[in-house]
């Protein structure tokens, strides 16, 4: 069962930023970020570079880990 959204600190681009997620997808986004020796500040910059418009980075983040875990 999912659980509230957990506030934690990243930094972009060399500025401190919470996200918050719920721990199930704070899991999923480790993991990628272990999957793919990529740090995550570094995996998360690389998300937020790629956003659009008006999309927040927490739905970026959700959105990516969906899409690494369908193949797409």
């Amino acid at each position: 069962m999912t659980t509230r959204p957990a506030k934690h600190s990243l930094t972009l681009h060399g500025h401190r930023t919470s996200v918050s997620l719920e721990p199930e997808f704070w899991e999923a986004f480790r993991s990628i970020a272990a999957e793919t020796d990529t740090p995550l500040n570094a995996l998360a910059a690389e998300i937020d570079a790629a956003r659009r418009g008006e999309e927040g980075l927490a739905s970026a983040i959700r959105v990516f880990c969906l899409n690494h875990y369908r193949g797409t």
